[in-house]
């Protein structure tokens, strides 16, 4: 080998071992930047979480989205409108009995949310407590009068109730407050009555 050889040589392995070194200082640098953003996205941002479920929704991936609200509620454990969401996601999965939990911590928070209490109302329905049902859509007509999809979810309930001239009210009602509702319109010649 010629000395022009072994400088070329000597020249290679310093630079190999240059970008070595350079490779493994990437390596160790990055596990510590994935760790602290991942610690960054729990310290920040329920929000954040909130915002992935939301898409993971719309893109029809529930099990995704209840875990991402189910982190937020784990970082914001009084927050009404996180569990909601949760409890709205924890339904859509088919787990009703925890889904009416979620809803009575969300009242527990704020009780005069009338969306929470249609909501809980349609899930004991649909669990068929009745009386349950009915508490929480009287409530929810005592906190906002105005809101016609409460009358017609109620009207909805008492049909199931066997209460049927009270259930002519309410869709009535719910028309009064929304002449364009044509399922409160029909779910009201279906029970026989004029409009």
């Amino acid at each position: 080998m010629s000395i022009f050889q072994i400088l070329m040589f000597a020249a290679t392995l310093f630079f190999a071992y240059q970008i070595f070194r350079h490779v493994q200082n990437l390596d160790d640098a990055q596990p510590h930047k994935k760790e602290s953003n991942i610690v960054d996205t729990a310290v920040f941002s329920a929000s954040a979480l909130v915002e992935e479920a939301d898409n993971a929704y719309q893109r029809g991936e529930l099990d995704r989205a209840r875990t991402a609200l189910e982190e937020a509620s784990r970082i914001e454990s009084e927050n009404p409108e996180i569990l909601n969401k949760l409890a709205f996601i924890t339904a859509k999965t088919g787990d009703r009995l925890k889904a009416i939990e979620l809803y009575e911590q969300s009242l527990e928070l704020d009780e005069n949310d009338d969306l929470t209490h249609n909501a809980i109302a349609s899930l004991y329905r649909a669990e068929n407590a009745y009386e349950r049902a009915q508490d929480h859509y009287l409530k929810a007509i005592e906190i906002d009068d105005t809101y016609p999809q409460t009358f017609y979810n109620y009207a909805n309930l008492l049909v199931d109730m066997d209460e049927v001239e009270k259930a002519r009210g309410m869709y009535k009602r719910a028309l009064e407050l929304q002449s364009d509702f044509p399922e409160a319109r029909e779910a009201l010649l279906s029970l026989g009555a004029h409009v």
